[in-house]
């Protein structure tokens, strides 16, 4: 079983500045700080370094993002779906102010070059039982689910950032969501936890659902089964980051055959250890971190 993640490669421009740029306002930057990101490749690396087999990124880059490729192939990450594009790599500008407050401006870039033709020409080398990863920040997701539902690919979801683009796709082909509270709001209406896992499961009752909680944990909805895991206790220095690493263990977890509730918790203590470092691709650890002992399992509800 191999696992495909069709998504995002950015580069991250960290400005640190005093207060956040005003309109027509020229100030100078304290520093900048520049890293690879995307929650596409963010979750390709922490799939791998979760002790996933054989995970593949497909996607796109300028040549200025040559060494995001790099920084997968040093992963582990089976690159030979990824194009070079004569287009600027996407890319995030963030301002970062004393305040802690920030802003981002993001160019999608190569991101949203793929075409219906690249797409299909991915896809003919995955089969039935094989994972297809997805986030919002690329295009053709609509083309996508159509193509891995009819190859029978299990589809995973992570919809976000969340706008029209995702209420667009056929979303009752999702084997499996992965939402936060805000993206759950959006594609339900509900606001309470179990009111929106209720909704999903009404509204995609052949779908399964995790929705996690920031520090409150996370459930799992599906199959008529809830399960829920709580945060580990941990001192946090950056959560940047720490929702793709979630995503990345629990999927692991999934293709080695794990139980949800040992998947969760598996989930929950790669976030937990990745909110102790700094950065996003940076700060997330590798299986060998996370002991035994401080897996757990979920409690069933």
């Amino acid at each position: 079983m191999k696992i495909l993640n069709f998504g995002s490669l950015n580069i991250d421009y960290t400005y640190q500045v005093e207060h956040i740029v005003r309109p027509g306002e020229t100030i100078s930057s304290q520093g900048l700080e520049i890293y690879p990101g995307g929650k596409g490749l963010n979750q390709s690396v922490a799939m791998a370094r979760a002790g996933a087999k054989e995970v593949h990124h497909a996607g796109a880059v300028g040549e200025d993002g040559r060494w995001l490729v790099d920084l997968c192939r040093e992963n582990g990450i089976h690159t030979e779906y990824i194009l070079e594009l004569p287009v600027r790599t996407g890319n995030a500008v963030i301002q970062v102010a004393e305040s802690g407050e920030n802003c981002i401006l993001l160019f999608a870039g190569a991101n949203r070059r793929n075409t219906p033709a690249y797409i299909r020409k991915v896809l003919s080398d995955f089969g039935p039982g094989d994972f297809l990863v997805l986030q919002n920040e690329i295009n053709g997701l609509d083309v996508l689910m159509e193509e891995a539902s009819r190859r029978g690919l299990f589809i995973i979801l992570n919809p976000s950032p969340f706008n029209g683009t995702v209420t667009a796709c056929p979303l009752e082909k999702t084997g499996l969501f992965l939402l936060n509270e805000i993206e759950g709001k959006e594609l339900t209406g509900k606001t309470e936890p179990e009111e929106i896992l209720a909704e999903i499961e009404r509204k995609y009752p052949d779908s399964q659902a995790v929705l996690t909680l920031g520090s409150r944990g996370a459930v799992y909805a599906g199959k008529g089964e809830r399960f829920r895991q709580e945060a580990f206790p941990v001192r946090a220095v950056d959560t940047t980051g720490a929702g793709d690493t979630f995503a990345g263990y629990f999927i692991t977890a999934l293709a080695e055959g794990q139980p949800v509730p040992s998947a969760l918790a598996f989930a929950a203590r790669g976030a937990a250890e990745a909110v102790t470092r700094k950065g996003a691709v940076p700060s997330i650890p590798y299986r060998e971190a996370l002991t035994g002992e401080n897996v757990g399992n979920a409690s069933a509800e």
